[in-house]
């Protein structure tokens, strides 16, 4: 351990004020001393300086080693440090809240084709642009509703940008100040401690400028996008009126003040953007940041072994002794730690075989099933045994591969995957001679499903993607032979079978599959692939029926959001708000 003298200080100097108590720790000792002495009582005063007996070099080694004590802790509790050491550091920008005027205003044109195309489509360059953070947006007319709470999708808030209209709204009407209330709860309900505002109106009052003022009280900015213009245009309201809506920008910048923001008008690029800000997340002076950083290494543990032993004087008088013994016995007296199979402490027999597992079938789908069985073998399981019998079939070895399946089905009776995989190496071994592998009418050799990394599901693959329709079940792979019923046309020396003993294979091959494939649908374990596979013709017929009237089911964002809103405004009226 190097010590650097230069780089020497302390991370929490203010504990050396302990150090303080020294005085006050030797004074009560002495006071102690002098009042507790046993001669007090027998010997007068002006006599006491005289006494021969012995023992004051030990009172007086005592109270050294309390104070030394002591001073090792303060020390040790200032922490001392000389070096310094990486710090995994991390970021939380602060969320944004969107909050959108959705009043009859929007509809006016004075920015072509009209407000509302233009602020959907500066939503959406938003949206894209932003660099991370979560984003929320809320519209509002009357009152102000959650179109999507906080997330780091935006592309989910995207989806909602075009059925956002002043039709999906309750009632019109425009109270800025209810969408700022509104987002700044979000913002609570997600545990920001800051986030910003991005309000696109085109005008606000007194109230509007009170509640940012309040948002930035509990450290939350706002920021206003002006939609429109000075010149403003001529709209219809609510209640059918023609009136004009212009770009108030005098309140719209009192807003932004009140809410610490900034302010800035709707532009044709993103330029408004970039001057508000909200391209890129904020982060305040508490947030952590991303990368490594350099902190100092409190080094004051290593004054805690000297302190540990100085204590044990108030215990033992030869405590020191003891300790130093100990310490001396230790490596004699301490086991010989048991490894694992692996060469290490912690590692568990059940996770040695399951990354043997890993490794088998990971060499299994390269096609070196040498490698794959040189993993499998010696796991004494039932996907250890499955799994090697799979890799001893590949390679053309049908008794070996029989013999781990059996063994596998001794561990689980019924494995709906060895059981399958068993019939067709051994329908496979009577076909062909043993000194070749074997190949089917197709070209293909059998067996077997692809191998199971067995964890709490024997024979079932994590990995094998889902089946289509006519696909094989997971023990019968396309090709594979199969256990003919008719054991005249598996003679072990014919190596071409005839057509019709073919087809009665294909059609058992069939068979078992159904039948696999309902073991697993009563397992719960089965695709929607495997499920239309295993369906008679009416029950296709019906889900065809289904799945046609749901895509006729027409995809209007618009209506969910307005029936949601719709729900939302009686709920509040209900509750008086």
């Amino acid at each position: 351990m190097n010590i650097d003298w230069n780089a020497l200080h302390l991370v929490r100097p203010q504990a050396l004020w302990l150090l303080l108590a020294l005085p006050l720790i030797a004074a009560l000792w002495y006071w102690r001393r002098r009042r507790g002495s046993a001669w007090h009582s027998a010997v007068d005063a002006h006599l006491l300086r005289h006494l021969l007996v012995a023992g004051g070099q030990r009172a007086w080694g005592g109270v050294i080693a309390l104070l030394l004590g002591w001073t090792l802790a303060v020390v040790a509790l200032a922490g001392p440090s000389w070096r310094q050491v990486a710090q995994p550091l991390w970021q939380s920008p602060a969320p944004l809240v969107v909050a959108l005027d959705l009043s009859s205003r929007v509809t006016a044109t004075d920015l072509p084709p009209s407000r509302l195309l233009q602020a959907r489509a500066k939503l959406a360059a938003l949206l894209r642009e932003r660099k991370g953070g979560e984003v929320a947006l809320l519209v509002y007319a009357d009152d102000a509703y959650t179109v999507a709470p906080l997330t780091a999708d935006t592309a989910n808030v995207a989806l909602y940008l075009d059925a956002l209209g002043p039709d999906v709204m309750p009632r019109d009407g425009q109270h800025a100040e209810r969408a700022l209330d509104a987002a700044v709860l979000l913002l609570q309900q997600s545990g920001a401690r800051s986030g910003d505002i991005l309000l696109l109106t085109d005008r606000a009052d007194a109230a509007a400028s009170s509640a940012a003022t309040a948002a930035r009280r509990q450290g939350v900015t706002v920021s206003v996008l002006g939609v429109g213009t000075p010149t403003g245009a001529a709209y219809r309201s609510g209640d059918g009126q023609i009136a004009q809506a212009r770009l108030d920008e005098a309140s719209l910048r009192a807003v932004a003040s009140a809410g610490g923001g900034q302010y800035a008008r709707m532009a044709n690029d993103d330029g408004d953007l970039r001057a508000l800000g909200v391209l890129t997340p904020k982060t305040s002076m508490d947030d952590r940041r991303d990368g490594n950083g350099m902190a100092w290494r409190d080094e004051g543990f290593w004054l805690l072994p000297p302190l540990m032993l100085l204590s044990l004087w108030a215990f033992r008088r030869r405590g020191l002794a003891v300790v130093l013994v100990a310490c001396l016995a230790a490596p004699l007296a301490l086991p010989t730690p048991a490894y694992a199979a692996e060469g290490t402490w912690w590692t568990r027999a059940d996770q040695v075989d399951q990354q043997a597992l890993a490794a088998g079938v990971e060499a299994y789908r390269q096609g070196d099933f040498k490698a794959a069985q040189a993993q499998f073998d010696g796991i004494d399981s039932d996907a250890g045994w499955y799994n090697l019998g799979n890799a001893l079939a590949r390679q053309g070895q049908y008794d070996a591969a029989i013999e781990a399946y059996d063994k596998a089905l001794r561990k689980t009776p019924g494995m709906p995957d060895a059981v399958a995989n068993r019939a067709a190496v051994d329908a496979a071994r009577k076909r062909k001679p043993p000194s070749a592998p074997p190949k089917d009418g197709q070209g293909k050799q059998p067996p077997t499903s692809p191998p199971s990394q067995g964890q709490g599901q024997p024979g079932k693959d994590a990995g094998q993607p889902p089946k289509q329709p006519g696909q094989q079940s997971p023990g019968q792979p396309p090709g594979t032979p199969t256990q003919g019923k008719d054991k005249d046309t598996q003679g072990a020396g014919n190596p071409d079978p005839n057509p019709a003993a073919q087809a009665q294979a294909d059609a058992a091959q069939r068979q078992q599959m159904q039948q696999a494939l309902q073991r697993q649908g009563k397992d719960g374990k089965d695709t929607p692939a495997q499920r239309q596979a295993a369906e008679t013709p009416q029950q296709r017929e019906q889900r065809q029926a289904v799945e046609a009237w749901m895509r006729r089911v027409p995809d209007d964002p618009g209506s969910l959001l307005r029936a949601k809103f719709q729900l939302e405004n009686e709920r509040r009226k209900r509750e008086g708000r």
